[in-house]
């Protein structure tokens, strides 16, 4: 997993809808990049509500919230849509940028074994680098931690 001082990875992603996302769109500013596992589903779907409600005041410090699953743009889109979340979400469907952020994991759930996403938050400076990192990432609360350590740079 990066961690802080490496340099983000900059890897083409699909935003909800269908069109390229990359991080150096967002060069010269502070960006809040949060993993999840897979979107609608109960601890995925509070912490983009969590983020949602907090937006106005990440908007009002000038960092952006991008949230990164593997699920495709289309499911993406329909997540957005059907909770009203004011976060942009990016699809990494082939895995690339959870490889390079080192969130694709090996878990287990049940005693079985699998490779799933980590629940894992990056606070990226201006310059490209890792500032902050908040690795097996607990909702409760968390978006709002994340909204104090942006509000402290």
């Amino acid at each position: 997993m990066l961690t802080k001082g490496d340099n983000a990875p900059n890897v083409t992603l699909k935003d909800s809808d269908g069109g390229d996302f990359t991080l150096e769109r967002y060069r010269g500013k502070p960006l809040v990049v949060y993993f999840y596992p897979k979107a609608d589903t109960p601890g995925c779907t509070n912490e983009a509500k969590d983020f949602t409600t907090l937006a106005d005041a990440f908007a009002s410090a000038g960092v952006p919230v991008i949230g990164v699953s593997r699920d495709t743009p289309a499911k993406l889109k329909k997540f957005a849509a059907k909770y009203g979340l004011a976060v942009i979400l990016a699809s990494d469907e082939g895995g690339e940028f959870c490889e390079a952020f080192g969130t694709w994991v090996e878990k287990s759930l049940y005693g079985r074994k699998y490779m799933g996403v980590e629940r894992a938050t990056f606070l990226v400076g201006a310059d490209g680098v890792v500032q902050t990192v908040w690795p097996k990432v607990k909702v409760k609360g968390h978006a709002q931690a994340v909204l104090e350590a942006v509000q402290a740079l």
